[in-house]
């Protein structure tokens, strides 16, 4: 069980039946968690996308996201900031509406939850300014201590690597895995770590800070990122917002200022936005 104690959470006050957002327009009777909120699970580790900034406030891509989202269904949006590892089971446990935090799409997820794909993601691998030794392949990071967020797909995807380089008969990593991403970095700079295996996007964040650099970027492509819901008529809904934003030029305009790859480039794109789920 999730102790709610543990969980921050962060909420918005807003008109919704706005100009934006008429009372004739909103969604009824939608199956939430807390009448009038959309409560949402998001790990605030992984800037830019997610992150506490300097004021102690969540900001980013995803509270962007979520809140306009909310907005489009008439409801405040509230947001549960926890570790990656408990948002599935907190999701099944209806203790929060939908997962927000930049989840990887795939088939078996789409068995156990109602997934709702929007963005395309990428990886890089991460290490010291300037990158010092010169890594230019995965293959060098054979023998290395490789950092990771824990119970991901990068964590699935880096093992993956070097289950067949060590098959290869390349010397293996040592990958450590961590809580947040926050962790993770904070073991880089002090030199606990010789690369980290992240998104694309939070290693330009790094990189623009000056902090660190991506020794290798644009790895595996195509792999998309997704809301997740256990209510088909939350998922539903929440489509049809996301086929409005896309209309309405509101989610190229958040894409674009984040400088994010829009879902439509995904190979598997049926040609809208889609709540998949493989589960009976």
């Amino acid at each position: 069980m999730i102790s709610i104690s543990r969980t921050v959470l962060f909420s918005a006050c807003a008109l919704f039946a706005s100009t934006s957002v008429h009372a004739q327009d909103c969604p009824k009777e939608l199956p939430v968690v807390e009448e009038g909120k959309l409560t949402m699970s998001i790990n605030a580790t992984i800037p830019p996308t997610q992150y506490i900034d300097e004021s102690g406030e969540l900001v980013g891509l995803h509270r962007e996201f979520g809140d306009l989202l909310a907005e489009r269904l008439c409801l405040e949006p509230v947001y549960a900031n926890v570790q990656f590892e408990v948002q599935i089971p907190g999701l099944q446990a209806k203790r929060w509406d939908m997962i927000n935090t930049g989840l990887f799409f795939t088939e078996e997820r789409s068995k156990i939850m109602k997934l709702v794909p929007y963005k395309v993601n990428s990886m890089a691998v991460i290490g010291p300014d300037g990158n010092p030794e010169n890594v230019t392949t995965l293959e060098q990071l054979a023998g290395k201590v490789v950092g990771v967020e824990i119970a991901g797909f990068e964590e699935k995807t880096l093992r993956e690597i070097d289950a067949k380089q060590v098959e290869a008969g390349l010397e293996p990593m040592d990958i450590r895995v961590f809580n947040t991403y926050g962790d993770t970095f904070l073991a880089l700079g002090a030199g606990q770590l010789e690369a980290v295996f992240a998104g694309d996007e939070i290693g330009k964040y790094y990189e623009n800070k000056g902090q660190f650099t991506k020794m290798l970027s644009g790895l595996f492509p195509g792999s998309p990122a997704a809301f997740a819901f256990q209510e088909q008529g939350l998922a539903d809904a929440v489509v049809d917002a996301l086929k409005a934003m896309e209309a309405d030029g509101a989610y190229d305009e958040l894409m674009d200022s984040y400088g994010i790859t829009k879902i439509m480039t995904w190979d598997a794109w049926p040609g809208e936005f889609t709540a998949f789920y493989a589960g009976e």
